[in-house]
């Protein structure tokens, strides 16, 4: 993994984990339903930045070489790329 992606995405980790432990004690609080919704859209957009940091790592380095690579690599690589963003029809 690159070294600075690597670092983000750790640190955006952590940032979701103390998100869901939060999201918990307002549901075992039964805080106001919207104050939940609220947070949990947080956590989603946090899950998404997560994601897209991996996606630009997978890009950068594993999709590089298989494109390199051509023929059945290459092919692979998209089928991933496809199933990663539910393209593939399944």
């Amino acid at each position: 993994m690159i070294d600075d992606i690597h670092k983000r995405a750790l640190h955006r980790t952590r940032i979701l984990e103390g998100q869901l432990r939060g999201l918990g004690r307002m549901i075992e609080d039964e805080e106001y339903c919207m104050d939940i919704i609220t947070q949990s859209r947080a956590i989603q957009r946090s899950l998404e930045s997560l994601n897209r940091l991996i996606l630009e790592n997978h890009l950068r380095t594993h999709v590089t070489d298989m494109f390199e690579s051509g023929g059945d690599e290459r092919e692979k690589a998209v089928g991933e790329l496809l199933r990663a963003f539910d393209f593939d029809g399944k």
